[in-house]
């Protein structure tokens, strides 16, 4: 499995007592599969997202990423896990005002120290995957909501990730830019085959993905 979460268990503080965000979650997502998370405000989702991000440690159970176990990883060895290997689509796009869709993309490689004209070329590929090609110079305010959460996806594509994590990605969209913009993320999935899990309150975005989890109290139930 590209992604896997065995008993994991994570706990806040919160007060005087201990609030469990997971609860012995285990997830496994191949290569090609299309995972949705569902469950209500406060179940667990971010908190599932975070550590499967290697952005939070758990305080039991193991996590492995595209074959690498993270559970006792250092912080500077999660960050270049998450770089090199992780992919998150954010619920807002969070583009940078001041660059165009092209730099957005730029700005990642730059991250990874990948050289400058190999990251051109994959760049515009990446734009033209997600349907955003000739619009490689517009900037965030000169695209439509459904744009930008495009470059948001080609983004987190940019630095060749084999897990794709996907927070709520249609909660700014309407019906029908939501549909394509999941349609695409399964058109991607299977095309790139990548492992990816998108936590959503969309009922309609499940038509288009392979497993649907279900996540109550930090419980983890699966089909």
């Amino acid at each position: 499995m590209t992604l896997k979460l065995a008993d994991v268990v994570l706990t806040y503080p919160d007060g005087d007592r201990t609030l469990t965000a997971l609860d012995h979650a285990d997830l496994a997502v191949a290569p090609g599969e299309f995972a949705a998370v569902v469950g209500p405000s406060g179940s667990g989702k971010s908190s599932l997202l975070a550590v499967a991000a290697t952005l939070i440690t758990p305080d039991a159970g193991a996590v492995t990423v595209a074959g690498r176990d993270v559970s006792g990883a250092s912080a500077a060895e999660r960050t270049r896990i998450r770089r090199d290997h992780v992919g998150i689509v954010f619920q807002q796009a969070n583009l940078l005002a001041s660059l165009t869709t092209l730099d957005q993309l730029l700005v990642m490689a730059d991250l990874a120290g990948r050289p400058p004209r190999a990251a051109a070329g994959r760049a515009r590929e990446l734009l033209a995957a997600v349907g955003l090609e000739g619009k490689e110079h517009k900037r965030p305010h000169q695209l439509s909501g459904g744009e930008r959460q495009r470059v948001n996806i080609a983004r987190a594509l940019m630095n060749s990730p084999e897990v794709l994590l996907v927070d709520e990605p249609t909660s700014a969209l309407d019906h029908t830019r939501g549909e394509a913009v999941v349609a695409l993320l399964a058109g991607l999935t299977r095309e790139k085959g990548l492992a990816t899990v998108m936590v959503t309150h969309d009922l309609a975005a499940l038509a288009l993905v392979d497993t649907v989890h279900t996540m109550a109290d930090g419980v983890l139930t699966h089909p």
